[in-house]
């Protein structure tokens, strides 16, 4: 499979991340991750195998990765098998076979499995999470690592080919575009390709019984494929709250530049979310913001806009998070201008003002 080199201009900083100094590594960049998933959701089990393609920044002798919950059950570099390896607090080592010169392109080949789960630190519960009846993987900033091993940096971004196989009669949504969908005895498989440069944090995938439908397009407007995944019982109340989904793609795009992706896709969840979800060309909302108040809108339009500004520009270190949000925090009363919704209780940070009897 093809996909893009590493940018030449720029490789991963040295500095260290002032946020988040335990996750990635500037010895190596991934250039593509290739990632087979095989998930059954009773007892939720995953068994995976990760392809990383990359480049050494440094001359190596072992690759360390992220890798949080899920154990190794064994890997090679280059087609030789590792031998030693070790694994504690969230860090993959790998002694490789033979060292590995600077600029040089390398393959690794992980196979791991275990029992997927959210990482409980500083940051709250972030990564992979069991649904009521489904799986949703929240991955901003460290999740990544709690359903596959990688380079978990934000300035190391990567394309990416997802293959999920899990139980039929659930549908598997992840970043990119869907390259096929085949069924066999009481399991499926779902294979989704995201050419375009992303971070790890970005990856997602998610797992529901899922209706997908694709948003209408205007005649001679803009014709951005707009799929949803959301339950069928929802199916009416996504499409009032998503009547204006269009509309913000085409007061961004008017602003801020063509749309950045192949396409978009919102995921709805029957669960409640506390707050809606950003990945790469796709967002996740639960059922508690399917309305048409400024408080839903407002967050449906905030979610879109970072895949101009978060996804397809993205940050190099953690510290400078406030651009991606304050930039989409910008973007809600650009549309809160563009479509006469608003609440006038609210401060252009979205925030109640205080009030006074």
């Amino acid at each position: 499979m093809k996909f893009p080199p590493l940018p030449r201009h720029r490789a991963p900083s040295d500095a260290p991340a002032p946020y988040i100094p335990s996750h990635g590594s500037s010895s190596f960049a991934v250039a593509h991750y290739d990632l087979e998933l095989a998930i059954r959701l009773a007892g939720n089990q995953l068994t995976g195998r990760a392809i990383l393609t990359a480049r050494a920044l440094e001359s190596l002798d072992s690759v360390e990765l992220d890798l949080i919950g899920l154990g190794m059950d064994k890997a090679s570099v280059n087609g030789k098998r590792i031998l030693k390896h070790a694994h504690r607090d969230g860090k993959l080592q790998l002694q490789l076979p033979s060292p590995v010169a600077a600029g040089e392109m390398f393959t690794l080949d992980i196979r791991y499995s275990g029992f997927p789960a959210p990482d409980d630190g500083q940051w709250g519960e972030v990564g992979w999470e069991e649904l009521d009846d489904g799986v949703l993987v929240a991955g901003q900033p460290t999740g990544a690592p709690t359903w596959f091993p990688c380079n978990d940096r934000p300035d190391n971004k990567a394309s990416y080919r997802f293959s999920v196989t899990t139980d039929a009669d659930y549908t598997v949504v992840c970043n990119g575009s869907l390259l096929s969908h085949s069924k066999k005895s009481s399991r499926e498989t779902w294979v989704y390709e995201q050419v375009a440069p992303m971070a790890t944090y970005l990856a997602t995938v998610q797992i529901g019984r899922y209706k997908l439908l694709t948003l209408p397009a205007p005649t001679g407007g803009n014709q951005l494929p707009i799929t949803v995944a959301a339950p069928k019982k929802l199916l009416a109340r996504t499409a009032t709250s998503l009547a204006r989904q269009r509309e913000m793609v085409e007061v961004f795009t008017e602003s801020f530049g063509p749309y950045p992706f192949p396409g978009y896709t919102v995921v709805v969840t029957e669960d409640k979310l506390e707050i809606p979800l950003e990945a790469q060309s796709l967002s996740i909302i639960g059922s508690n913001h399917l309305d048409t108040s400024w408080e839903s809108q407002r967050l449906i339009a905030h979610e879109l806009s970072h895949q101009w500004f978060g996804n397809s520009l993205t940050l190099a270190a953690w510290n400078d998070i406030w651009l991606h949000e304050g930039f989409a925090c910008y973007a809600e009363w650009l549309w809160s201008e563009e479509s006469g919704v608003h609440d006038h209780r609210r401060t252009s940070l979205g925030r109640p003002r205080e009030t006074r009897g």
